[in-house]
């Protein structure tokens, strides 16, 4: 019984890439997860990723561009405001400007170069670097 499907998602893709893997399959779907790797896509951590329809909920196809170092989901998922974002930045991130943090926000699912754009905070959801 799967409990995040976010966390599982990760996971299975910092196994895949370790393994060296050119592709790996993410199931069951979600839009969580859909949005997450969309942000990984643009920020070229992946080559890019299909969905899907499988009757059981759906399924990710995702190509690895063997970028990964690692990646992980924030776990309780915690506030922040846009001021505090560095702070968790130097918690999670392993050097400044290396890496990002995923955010769940007013605005969607973004990293926190947007939110720190775009001014708002949200919930910290993943790190990726």
């Amino acid at each position: 019984m799967q409990q995040d499907l976010l966390n599982d998602a990760l996971v299975a893709l910092r196994h895949a890439d370790l393994q060296g893997k050119q592709a790996v399959t993410l199931a069951p779907a979600s839009k969580l997860v859909g949005e997450v790797l969309r942000i990984l896509q643009a920020t070229q951590y992946i080559d890019g990723f299909t969905f899907v329809q499988n009757g059981r909920g759906g399924s990710y196809e995702v190509k690895l561009a063997r970028r990964i170092n690692s990646c992980g989901v924030i776990k309780p998922r915690l506030a922040v405001r846009v001021r505090d974002l560095e702070k968790f930045e130097s918690r999670y991130l392993p050097a400044q400007d290396f890496g990002r943090l995923v955010l769940s926000t007013s605005h969607g699912v973004i990293t926190q170069v947007e939110a720190r754009e775009q001014k708002v905070g949200g919930r910290l959801l993943a790190y990726v670097f």
